[in-house]
């Protein structure tokens, strides 16, 4: 599963480079079931991020009843964004939360302790280190590149994870336009995870040829 890693100052050796996948914005939960498994088991997930946007509650919390189970089967670390107060009611691993979702300090409290609360920080330095300051176990920059999947708040470039990297052992996510053809700079820069959506959904050869396409791109990128 996605580790949770406290931030410490000094400088830390780089680990694998992991996928973090994100759901389709729209999906039906027992349709979706089979493509979940397929991706999972097409090769390593660190995490699964279930991102509705825009969908109530009940949809929410029937969503994570379908697909929660198909990611603790793997071992593999299940997030809703947006909403820590929904993570908390479902039992999910964690939550994931913007500038609009609310407090870091306030979502680690609700959380607690063991959840795992992410935190997207766009190109911004000084959000970052407040995440880590308030509680979050790592930080999303982005986006890399262009993205149809929702409109950014900002385009980032590879040197901001590599300084994230030299300040601090928090885990980083990068997020935005990630693909097997483009993704080896950020590799290289020490992302810890690779957030990605239509790379895999939308693969011609299905979401396990996808999941296996970007962990073969992370291999050749790390040179492991």
């Amino acid at each position: 599963m996605l580790a949770k890693t406290r931030p410490q100052s000094g400088q830390a050796t780089q680990g694998k480079c992991r996928l973090y996948l994100i759901t389709p914005p729209q999906l039906t939960p027992d349709s979706f079931v089979d493509d979940l498994a397929a991706a999972l088991d097409g090769g390593d997930v660190g995490c699964v991020q279930l991102r509705l946007k825009g969908a109530n509650d009940d949809a929410v919390c029937a969503a994570s009843e379908r697909l929660m189970p198909v990611c603790h089967a793997r071992n593999v670390a299940f997030i809703v964004n947006d909403r820590p107060d929904l993570a908390k009611t479902i039992g999910a691993d964690g939550a994931h939360i913007g500038v609009e979702d609310g407090n870091t300090a306030e979502a680690r409290t609700l959380l607690g302790g063991d959840a795992i609360l992410g935190v997207s920080c766009y190109d911004s330095r000084h959000l970052a280190m407040q995440a880590g300051e308030a509680g979050a176990d790592y930080v999303a920059f982005g986006a890399f590149f262009p993205t149809q999947s929702k409109t950014p708040r900002a385009r980032a470039e590879p040197y901001l994870l590599r300084w994230w990297r030299q300040m601090t052992i928090m885990q980083s996510v990068a997020i935005g336009g990630i693909t097997a053809e483009n993704c080896a700079p950020l590799v290289q820069a020490g992302a810890d995870f690779l957030a990605v959506i239509a790379s895999v959904w939308d693969h011609p050869d299905g979401p396990s040829a996808g999941v296996r396409a970007i962990n073969d791109a992370i291999v050749d990128a790390s040179g492991t």
